[in-house]
């Protein structure tokens, strides 16, 4: 896919922190929940048009027949047998008198039918012949109508939604998604259903490659690319410039690692082969952490795709206040910093003093935490909504006490996930200390590189790696005790300590150049310390960035129960704070998941 510039990618700020994603979450929420219950399988086409006549041609006509349409399909509702699929003549009448009202409510105000809206919302070119409109709004209106009736609407209902998010950002990489999944699916099957060994590693080299090469193409052509045409300039030798450039599909490092670790996962024997391809092709597309994580596990995700829907009303509050706390740390917290402060310091070090290039990187420290432990709170309450747990993916991890700490709570699901498929796999701590050292490099410059392709993601991977070594080898020297947690004063100067080492990571993750970075870390050994750009407003949202940080996580949770203990209506005035604070905090700029990058 070539690079068409930079609004090529500038869709990917709509898919979570506007507007638009409440609104698709409330109507793929309660059509989820309809969907238990199959014989509501007629109320699908009612959504579609009372969602348009809210949101995009809201009037009294419009909203008038749809209270009068809805009456009509809950009686095609009670027609229907309990759990049963709604029969074909409720099925057409409820296709026909909606979508007919809301091709009717289309074409007088925009002039065009629904499913040519649709698909100019989400990019896609519509047919310019009369004929071929027809006949692909025909094929749409049958393919609904066989859907309305299928025994596993609930789930096929969310892939579709799944991918429709997707498509949001780029419809051209629906194709790359689908196909990495359809292969990754068969080939799990043929070694699941072989015993010959070799055959069985063919084709896990297969799938390795599949995944890696995707990942490869689309995230690092570019950066190969434009290292080997510095190296040869470096020798004397110009290359002319590429023209190509490759566009970066948004969450591919994701979806990629997790349809990888499902058939790495069935050649070790810890699954069996998943038998529903729908199933699976939910696992990786599931809207909440497609585009930027967690990476969720197979043994985690499959077995709730394919039992039964559950829902359990402290959960569902417990998801509202972790998608409620999520904005406020990416909104409140994150986007303040990195707009008033953070973007302003990086780009022109050289403005500022050495003190606030200091606090530009700490203030860094607080918004990429923010803005990723946010997304990630956002996407673990939304799947709690719709019935789907998460495991954790964050755990306060500014309070380690070394880097090993903090690499057991920060980003959980990737660290883990490069333990179990990389680090083990060459070797882990099995080969002896020098080849422990060399595996625990080589996976924290892999996860450098997984990062971004830049050199500055690697010399962050390998900063990283040389910590986690020197811890071991520290941890590990003749004659030491066994470790045991600091705690006093101890523990306080650990603390400071590797909070200090992570900052100096983040210079090279955040620079965009090596002299960025260099010029960042001359000025704050300048030692200067005026700060004349140093605003109160900065300083307070740090302050409580820090502070709610370092609070002990007991008290976040017992917060959190109290929130689910809260009857509906206390629960309802702390989220309508919530909103206030996040309209009053925020930025009229849009900042994009930082992680939407990777």
């Amino acid at each position: 896919m070539l690079s068409s510039g930079p609004s090529e990618s500038g869709h990917s700020t709509v898919l979570f922190n506007t507007f638009a994603y409440a609104r698709f979450f409330v109507l793929v929420f309660v059509a989820t929940w309809l969907l238990v219950d199959r014989r509501y399988a007629v109320v699908l086409p009612w959504l579609a048009l009372v969602w348009y006549a809210v949101f995009a041609a809201p009037s009294v006509q419009s909203l008038g027949l749809s209270a009068v349409l809805l009456g009509v399909t809950l009686l095609l509702v009670r027609r229907s047998a309990v759990g049963r699929s709604p029969g074909v003549l409720a099925t057409g009448l409820a296709v026909t008198l909606n979508l007919g009202a809301l091709g009717a409510l289309c074409m007088i105000r925009t002039g065009r039918d629904p499913l040519t809206l649709a698909l100019m919302a989400l990019g896609v070119p519509t047919p310019g012949n009369a004929a071929v409109r027809f006949l692909v709004f025909a094929i749409a209106l049958g393919a609904l109508f066989w859907a309305l009736r299928y025994r596993r609407l609930r789930l096929l209902f969310l892939v579709g939604a799944s991918y429709v998010f997707y498509a949001h950002w780029n419809w051209r990489f629906l194709f790359l998604i689908w196909g990495s999944s359809t292969v990754d699916w068969l080939l799990g099957r043929a070694i699941g259903n072989s015993q010959d060994p070799h055959r069985r590693r063919m084709w896990l080299l297969g799938t390795v490659a599949v995944n890696l090469g995707i990942l490869g193409f689309f995230k690092y052509y570019n950066f190969g690319v434009d290292s080997a045409r510095w190296m040869l300039a470096e020798l004397g030798v110009r290359v002319p410039e590429s023209t190509l450039r490759i566009a970066l599909p948004v969450g591919i490092s994701f979806f990629t690692f997790e349809s990888m670790s499902y058939v790495i996962d069935v050649y070790r024997n810890k699954i069996r082969p998943h038998e529903s391809y729908l199933e699976y092709l939910g696992f990786v597309a599931f809207f909440p952490h497609l585009v930027a994580g967690p990476i969720i596990r197979p043994r985690d995700l499959l077995p709730q795709l394919g039992g039964p829907p559950r829902f359990d009303s402290k959960e569902a509050s417990d998801g509202l206040y972790l998608i409620a706390t999520g904005l406020l740390k990416k909104v409140a917290i994150g986007d303040t910093l990195a707009v008033q402060f953070i973007d302003r310091v990086f780009d022109a070090p050289l403005r500022y003093s050495g003190l606030e290039n200091y606090l530009a990187v700490v203030a860094y420290a607080l918004q990429i935490y923010c803005d990723f432990s946010g997304y990630t709170d956002i996407a673990i309450g939304s799947a709690q909504l719709l019935g789907i747990r998460f495991p954790i993916n964050f755990n306060a991890p500014y309070q380690a006490t070394n880097i090993a700490d903090f690499w057991h709570r920060w980003h959980i699901s990737l660290s883990t996930w490069l333990r179990d498929y990389l680090y083990v796999p060459l070797g882990g701590n099995r080969k002896g200390p020098r080849r422990t050292y060399v595996n625990l490099m080589l996976t924290m410059l892999l996860g450098g590189l997984w990062h971004g392709a830049s050199w500055t993601f690697v010399v962050w991977g390998g900063i990283h790696g040389v910590a986690l070594a020197l811890t071991r080898a520290w941890e590990r020297r003749p004659r030491a005790r066994p470790p045991s947690p600091p705690s006093g004063w101890r523990r306080a100067l650990a603390v400071f300590g590797t909070f200090h080492l992570v900052c100096f990571g983040w210079v090279f993750f955040r620079s965009e150049t090596f002299a960025k970075a260099g010029l960042i870390l001359k000025r704050i050994a300048s030692g200067s310390l005026y700060h004349p750009n140093l605003h109160a407003l900065v300083v307070a949202v740090m302050a409580v960035g820090l502070l709610t940080h370092f609070i002990p996580t007991q008290w976040d949770l017992a917060l959190r129960r109290r929130f689910a203990d809260l009857p509906v209506l206390g629960q309802a005035l702390c989220l309508l704070l919530a909103a206030v604070v996040l309209g009053q905090m925020a930025t009229t700029e849009v900042v994009p998941f930082v992680y939407f990058q990777f």
